[in-house]
């Protein structure tokens, strides 16, 4: 029940109608949309907020929704429902194209329905049928255009073709006559065939008219042209009218036929474009919901509610043609407090926030979807009165307060338990002290009654009394006294303060005037209203405090978060590549037990033969030199092991010890400067220029270069011949800067074989190290992965490589290698 008869029109609603009914494809919908009324049926609220809340997600995340073709055909098929009647031609092909639609309908919930998606809306098309042997039935007679096909029956077929002889007789007739004519010079050179009255006809000049015989269907504007049948074609024109009429009279049997045909099954098409036109419908609500970030709430059967961030959806779509944002609204309606006296300075926001109490609840209890956190609890009212504007009429002499006091009658003698109250400015409109005592009187009627509401007033008394009475809670508009400027956010619990001297001082109302008005009111009002604002600042002081705390402590445990999680990785990765080492070493290791056993077993089956025994040992001693850390435990195990050879190949006679031969080998290998080196893995050629430490300085070329030592490896001369000659140009003229300009870090092997490839990245790493560039790009594409994992492979074998992976997602992720070097 809704009080007063425009209470649409008062709260909105009525625009908000308005434009979901301009959101329907096609009339169907906008008669649901015509219907929607306030229900307080909770299953049948439940139901209509399901629904649209399923379509919302079907705009939301479906992207092949069929929306094509939504026709109203009502009319066509209760036409159809008299025997004797038959559906024209267009009307049949709306008929065909909106049970296409209401197929595809069907046809997207039928497909969801093994992933049991939408259940609800999928519930709704369970009884609907879209009848195939129609649509067969109509596509043997219409075309894809809508046009009857010469083949819907054995008749038609053959008027056709009779026409088109006809006609293609009338043609050759009609040309040779106008050629004729010209060649006499009857009609113009060139002068063509023309149209009226649906008849081919010769344009002559209207000297020459009388010359050829025949019918006069049009003349010119200016008379000096006539447009003429020739006798000849007359007939034949006239038989081919009567073939067109012919062809009228079967075309209207063939759709007689498949009316006959429809007509069984009208009940069952009725059904299924009423289904359409709610789908029209719910999309059409739908799309107003989304433009209103509005969502579906909590509901529950019972007259409360806890409404967080509720927005006034007409305002909210005017602030955002403007970019401005709309303050949310906080409000709470239960037993313990049922009715909300708000109160506040003028233009605070009061108004609003009443008209935006009606119209969510209004909208919610007709089945849309309301702006509001998703988290918040509506209840359902059996009855909305409101009592909003100015009623006053001069037909029923009726003034601005009478009009309040008509409305408040009907409220007392018809609300109950069940119903939500809105009063604007309560009280207002005549004197102030008998308004205040009346509001006050009144206000306590309907606490009585259990009835709930939400009050908007300036009345003292109405706040005090709302302080004291149970079932009763003050409200207040903010206001920032600082700045003097409403906040229009609503805060439950405290009265409000009109602010009235202050708002007078800023328009720039005189001091006296403003001291001689606190004069009058008292100072016990005045003390009131301090007070008032005063408790309102602090609050809002130590709320301001509270959130910064709680912002505070929401960024500490942020970090407290991100450090506890990056401590965690680090452990789980220190464990991984403790056991990476792990799993490295005894690798290592098994390797080098497996070349000491076969020196050893080289030593016993050559009985120490010298250049065998040599060879045995320079091939142990090239495995050691990949051990870098002589610390590591499995080092110490190879020790041991080379001692057990040294021991068994001096049993045997041999001519060197290991440690002679140790010695040896770490002076051959030492660097010094003057030596020729080269970097690991690389074929570039250089000579140190001075060794500092672990620290060794090479020229190539005219570059210099600083590496450690663990990086290079001395060239000797027999290496050193085989290196290719070097042209002067290259040694001598070589210009870095020149060199650096033109290098570019990014190479593309996409569609190369893997060795040329291998071969394409080799020069790439030679020339970085060249110009000391540390990062490169490789494009090597997706593909199966081949070809970056044979480049990722040969990389890991380059000491100078640092670091290998993959490009951002955003810039080609898995088909792009990002290359580190260090050197």
């Amino acid at each position: 029940m809704l009080y007063p008869e425009n209470f649409e029109n008062k709260t909105g609603f009525d625009r908000i109608r308005e434009m979901v009914r301009k959101n329907c494809l096609c009339d169907l919908g906008v008669c649901h949309v015509n219907a929607m009324q306030m229900t307080d049926a909770h299953e049948r609220i439940t139901q209509l907020l399901d629904e649209t809340a399923e379509f919302r997600d079907i705009c939301l995340y479906e992207e092949n929704f069929p929306v094509d073709n939504y026709l109203d055909v009502t009319q066509s098929l209760k036409k159809a429902r008299i025997e004797g009647t038959f559906l024209e031609t267009e009307e049949v092909f709306n008929l065909k194209k909106s049970l296409e639609a209401i197929k595809s309908v069907l046809q997207f919930f039928k497909v969801r329905e093994e992933k049991e998606k939408y259940p609800v809306l999928r519930k709704l098309a369970e009884n609907v049928n879209y009848f195939p042997f129609i649509l067969e039935k109509i596509n043997t007679i219409l075309t894809k255009t809508g046009r009857i096909k010469d083949n819907a029956s054995a008749e038609l077929l053959k008027i056709r073709k009779e026409i088109v002889q006809k006609h293609s007789s009338v043609n050759k007739r009609i040309e040779s006559i106008l050629k004729s004519a010209q060649q006499s010079g009857i009609a113009e050179s060139d002068a063509a065939l023309t149209l009226r009255n649906g008849r081919l006809v010769i344009p002559v000049t209207a000297t020459n008219k009388r010359r050829i015989s025949g019918f006069i269907h049009d003349e010119s504007a200016t008379g000096k042209t006539v447009y003429i049948e020739p006798s000849d074609v007359v007939e034949l024109n006239n038989e081919i009218k009567e073939l067109e009429y012919a062809e009228q009279r079967e075309i209207i049997k063939i759709l007689t036929r498949l009316t006959d045909a429809v007509r069984p099954y009208l009940d069952d098409l009725d059904l299924a474009y009423s289904f359409l036109g709610y789908i029209d419908f719910l999309r059409a609500k739908t799309l107003f919901a989304i433009k209103t970030g509005s969502v579906r709430p909590e509901i529950k059967n019972a007259q409360q509610f806890r409404w967080i961030k509720a927005i006034h959806p007409l305002l909210y779509l005017s602030h955002q043609k403007i970019k401005k944002e709309v303050v949310p609204l906080d409000i709470r309606l239960n037993e313990k407090d049922r009715i909300l006296v708000i109160s506040g300075p003028n233009a605070g926001g009061k108004s609003v926030c009443l008209q935006t109490v009606g119209l969510l609840q209004y909208m919610m209890q007709c089945g849309m979807l309301v702006p509001m956190d998703i988290d918040s609890c509506m209840g359902i009212f059996s009855k909305i009165f409101i009592d909003i504007g100015d009623e006053q009429s001069l037909e029923n002499d009726l003034s601005t307060y009478s009009s309040h006091l008509f409305n408040l009658k009907y409220f007392i003698r018809h609300a109950d338990s069940g119903t939500l109250i809105l009063i604007d400015e309560f009280g207002s409109g005549t004197e102030p002290m008998l308004g205040g005592a009346l509001a006050e009187a009144f206000l306590e009627r309907i606490n009585r009654q259990e009835v709930y509401g939400v009050i908007t007033t300036h009345y003292a008394n109405l706040k005090h009394y709302a302080s004291s009475a149970k079932g009763i809670i003050n409200g207040a508009m903010l206001f920032d006294t600082a700045r003097i400027k409403p906040l229009f956010r609503l805060e439950i619990g405290k009265p409000g303060s009109s602010f009235a001297i202050d708002i007078a001082r800023k328009i720039g109302v005189p001091e006296d005037i403003l001291k001689n008005a606190s004069d009058r009111i008292g100072q016990e009002h005045i003390r009131f209203d301090k007070h008032l604002r005063e408790i309102i600042r602090d609050k809002r002081y130590w709320e301001e405090k509270r959130n910064r705390i709680r912002i505070a402590e929401k960024k500490l445990q942020s970090v407290i978060d991100q450090y506890t999680d990056e401590l965690k990785n680090a452990k789980k990765q220190q464990k991984e590549i403790v056991a990476q080492a792990r799993q490295q070493a005894g690798e290592l290791l098994a390797g080098i037990n497996k070349e000491i056993e076969k020196t050893i077993r080289v030593i016993r089956e050559t009985q120490a033969d010298k250049e065998k025994t040599r060879a045995a040992r320079k091939n142990l001693e090239a495995f050691r030199n990949k051990l870098e850390n002589k610390d590591d435990p499995e080092n110490k195990i190879l020790e041991e092991k080379i001692i057990r050879a040294e021991r068994l190949r001096k049993k045997l006679g041999a001519d060197e010890t290991q440690e002679e031969l140790r010695n040896k080998s770490k002076v051959e290998r030492e660097i010094k400067t003057g030596d020729k080196v080269r970097i690991i893995n690389q074929e570039a050629v250089g000579e140190v220029l001075d060794v500092s430490g672990d620290s060794i300085m090479v020229a190539f070329g005219n570059m210099i270069t600083t590496v450690r030592e663990v990086r290079l490896l001395k060239v000797g001369e027999d290496e050193l011949k085989k290196q290719p000659a070097v042209s002067a140009q290259t040694s001598h003229g070589y210009n870095l800067s020149e060199r650096k300009l033109h290098f570019k870090p990014d190479i593309d092997v996409r569609g190369k074989r893997a060795e040329e490839a291998i071969e394409i990245v080799k020069k790439l790493v030679d020339e970085a190290v060249m110009v000391s560039v540390h990062d490169l790009r490789i494009l090597h594409g997706k593909g199966n992965g081949i070809l970056r994992q044979v480049i990722r492979d040969y990389l890991q074998t380059i000491d100078v490589v640092k670091s290998c992976k993959d490009e951002h997602v955003d810039r080609g992720g898995a088909g792009i290698t990002l290359v580190e070097l260090d050197f």
